[in-house]
């Protein structure tokens, strides 16, 4: 995915992931696209994989203040987040495709105009059937 016809934005995000009582944390500094589409906000920027691969993630901000995050490449994941709701979604990978559910318990969006900016806090449970396989957090800020 080539990044153009947004603003340049430098981001900062930190994930924490827990699986199995054990937890990581990511922290990476990008950079990125903001592009305004009718109401709906896009943040595009690429994660480096430590495999040097590059993957294109979006995340969309809607209207309605649900927020999804899309991660394309060999394996595509888009998840949804509506605050205090189950969402049900897929992850496609090269063996098929695996259905997931999220539950958000904290979802959070701050904007600004001038510099153009704004933080994400999302905070979700990951389950495949009913059964939770992890609880994740992202937080993400953005400044033009």
């Amino acid at each position: 995915m080539e990044l153009k016809n947004g603003l340049p934005v430098s981001i900062k995000l930190a994930t924490k992931v827990t699986q199995q009582q054990t937890t990581e944390d990511f922290y990476f500094e990008l950079a990125g696209q903001l592009v305004t589409i009718g109401d709906t906000l896009y943040i595009r920027y690429q994660e480096v994989q430590e495999d040097g691969q590059k993957i294109p993630v979006t995340i969309k901000i809607m209207p309605d203040g649900a927020v999804q995050l899309t991660r394309s490449g060999d394996m595509r994941m888009r998840l949804k987040f509506i605050y205090r709701e189950m969402v049900n979604t897929s992850y496609n990978t090269p063996y098929g495709t695996m259905l997931f559910s999220t539950y958000t318990k904290n979802l959070r969006v701050s904007l600004k105009d001038r510099p153009a900016s704004g933080k994400i806090v999302i905070e979700y449970d990951l389950y495949m059937a009913d059964e939770q396989i992890g609880n994740y957090q992202i937080n993400l800020d953005f400044t033009a």
